[in-house]
């Protein structure tokens, strides 16, 4: 490892489901001498690709849980998160760009734009990371580049400019130019390893001359030298290359590379983009709050002299104990050093350092500022801050979604209890959107997760990681309950049968708010002591948890209280919480409860023949088509879809459109239940509790 972190880039490959991200991972480790033989998703040689080390990833051809490396390019050290395209695995994409500085965004140049590419560029401005794009499988029937380069600045309102123009296409995809040098670049030897550079074939003049000119007057608005250079016309590369990084550093300008990992052509110069255009740890500006002095925001700095600031992004129960990934973002992490943990003040000695190669780990002395590493035998969370003793600081933790569905598990024997709690206990805490719980009615465990294929992959890593024999029982989607109009409440909860009473009455309102919970107090003159109207919001955010329905949880309700009474002797806490509970009982008949269920945003690629019948089959399952695009070939249909109606729905499409067309769902927001869904649940849950 070498230290000097203006030679270091932490950068992650995103990109939406197939896109190629895990074969120009591999193709990159090629190049930079990390593996030395190329393995593909899926291949035949039966080995898969060298990130997707589990089982299950080299079984079903795609990436469960995102893989940390590192290699050296030209003297500079890259560290990689290759992450998940499927949305079902979006924790892994979040927690990634939570720590890293810049991204690769990996497109196809057939599919473009697709949705979880929507989902990923969201999640890199929601941490502010600069990116660069690559449009792969350039070699590909129907590939268009330049279509590509359209949709970035359309529908991601990127400010995309082209970098290289590919020398043909499909079967005939020979090499690229750069627009920065003005060279042809073809990708020969056995694995395009060898780099030549020719002249700009005549076809291809014209144009290159015209993308420079795009490229030159996007990257002048972010820098006054480029800018009179291109004026007196003596625009040099080393001026052009500074103005890029300026204005990509900046989010302001994507940089766009084309080529095609899977035919090795292209991989080369994206590398060389990397540690021109994507930063520096020191480029990026991040702050930690200081807990000890109410929270104000203090700026890290890259510097090991400082005092330790690192943040643990990632779990991993391993065969040897814990595997803790880390981000370092101040001083340095060594062997034997003694660490705190800010969230729970407890004091660690750290044991193993390691750097992380896919599944293979390399032990090293220590871990500096701005690097990605990982400690062995720490037991914390994931998201905690590790400081050094003398201070306590605490980074802000990322964006978890909520999860959309719940399965029923049920093991077979006591022996496969045990070994299902032991994998429950460890899934629940490496990854935050997959929970567990037991319902206290039915005695059910009950696994929820973003999807499907998210609880199907734990569900067959508990019988193969931990001999767990499960059952599982029909998926349950996570309705919710709110209600549709104000309802007054005036409760008055009394007990008074000799002896210390009981005595307390709670009136005001409830109404639907946006907001999940809204509590206030207009309490005046003290008709209800100041110290039970704490007691009073604990006990409606409580009742919230299950609403009068079907239990399901309720939201978006603001509580008003505006007067009570008390009792001199027998008002207590107690007596408020009762009395709590019956003013939100009385107000919730009468404020119109509705059922709300998640709606998911599906996107769906159908060979254009397929178009009518595809459409068909969502109107079926009540969703609503929010449009469809003709792109050549394929057809792009988008529509909203209840959760409840989409179970199954890949098996459906795939039946209906002979194997061709391929679905994407993410949640999209909740929505009330139509009437006659909603008494039918209720009329199942009615059978259900009666047998």
């Amino acid at each position: 490892m070498n230290i000097d972190p203006t030679k270091v880039r932490n950068i992650g490959i995103s990109a939406h489901i197939d896109a190629g991200k895990t074969t120009l991972t591999e193709r990159i480790l090629f190049y930079t001498q990390r593996i030395h033989a190329i393995h593909d998703v899926k291949g035949k040689d039966g080995v898969g690709a060298t990130m997707d080390f589990m089982e299950l990833e080299k079984e079903r051809g795609i990436t469960i849980t995102s893989a940390a490396t590192y290699c050296e390019w030209n003297g500079h050290e890259i560290n990689i998160i290759d992450t998940p395209g499927h949305v079902d695995f979006t924790i892994e994409v979040e927690r990634a760009l939570r720590v890293l500085d810049g991204a690769v965004l990996v497109l196809c140049s057939v599919g473009g734009v697709q949705s979880q590419s929507i989902t990923v560029d969201r999640q890199m401005s929601r941490y502010k990371v600069p990116c660069i794009a690559f449009i792969n499988k350039c070699d590909r029937s129907g590939a268009n580049p330049l279509r590509v380069i359209d949709q970035l600045r359309e529908k991601l309102n990127h400010n995309a400019v082209a970098m290289q123009l590919p020398i043909g296409l499909e079967s005939d995809f020979r090499g690229v130019v750069d627009l920065v040098s003005m060279k042809a670049m073809y990708f020969d030897g056995r694995s395009g390893e060898q780099i030549r550079l020719e002249e700009i074939p005549q076809e291809l003049q014209t144009e290159a001359q015209t993308r420079r000119e795009i490229l030159i007057d996007a990257a002048s608005m972010f820098s006054d030298e480029l800018m009179e250079a291109a004026l007196n016309e003596t625009v040099t590369a080393d001026v052009l290359i500074n103005a890029i990084m300026s204005g990509t550093l900046a989010r302001g300008l994507t940089p766009v590379f084309v080529g095609s990992a899977y035919k090795n052509k292209g991989v080369q110069p994206l590398l060389d983009a990397v540690t021109q255009y994507l930063p520096q740890p020191m480029d990026v500006e991040n702050f930690a709050l200081d807990m000890e002095n109410e929270e104000v925001e203090q700026k890290l700095e890259t510097d090991s002299s400082k005092p330790l600031v690192a943040l643990a992004f990632k779990l991993e129960d391993g065969r040897y104990g814990q595997l803790t990934y880390i981000r370092v973002y101040q001083g340095i992490i060594s062997k034997g050093d003694t660490i705190v943990n800010s969230r729970t003040g407890q004091k660690i000695r750290t044991g193993r350092v390691v750097h992380m190669h896919a599944d293979q780990m390399e032990e090293i002395p220590s871990i500096t500022a701005g690097y990605i590493g990982a400690l062995f035998g720490v037991d914390c969370a994931s998201g905690d801050t590790f400081t050094s003793p003398k201070i306590r600081y605490s980074m802000t933790s990322m964006h978890i979604p909520e999860p959309v569905i719940s399965l029923a598990i049920d093991p077979v024997d006591n022996k496969s209890q045990e070994k299902m709690s032991k994998a429950l206990s460890r899934f629940t805490k490496e990854d935050p959107t997959f929970r567990a719980y037991v319902d206290h009615e039915t005695g059910d465990t009950i696994i929820s997760g973003m999807g499907e294929l998210h609880l199907e992959i734990y569900v067959e890593r508990m019988r193969r990681e931990y001999d767990a024999n499960v059952t599982t029982g029909m998926p349950q989607v996570a309705y919710r309950e709110t209600v549709t109009r104000r309802a007054e409440f005036n409760y008055t909860h009394r007990k008074q049968t000799g002896g210390s009473g009981q005595y307390g009455r709670v009136a005001g309102y409830m109404e639907p708010v946006e907001d999940e919970f809204i509590f206030e107090s207009k309490v005046v003159g003290g008709s209800i002591p100041t110290e039970f109207i704490s007691s009073c919001e604990k006990v409606f955010k409580k009742c919230m948890e299950k609403g009068q329905l079907l239990g399901f949880p309720v939201t978006g309700v603001k509580f008003v209280i505006n007067d009570g009474a008390s009792h001199a002797v027998d008002s207590s806490d107690m007596a408020f919480r009762a009395a709590s509970r019956g003013a939100f009982l009385e107000g919730y008949k009468t404020a119109r409860p509705v059922m709300q269920e998640p709606i998911m945003k599906v996107t769906v690629e159908t060979p254009t023949e397929f178009q009518g019948t595809v459409m068909g089959s969502l109107n079926q399952r009540r969703g609503m088509i929010l449009g469809a695009q003709d792109e050549g070939t394929i057809s792009v249909i988008e529509a909203e879809v209840p959760l409840a109606e989409m179970f199954d729905y890949s098996t459906i499409l795939r039946s209906g459109t002979q194997g061709k067309a391929q679905s994407t769902m993410e949640f999209s927001t909740y929505r009330q239940v139509p009437k006659n869904v909603a008494d039918e649940l209720i009329k199942k849950a009615a059978e259900k509790k009666k047998r």
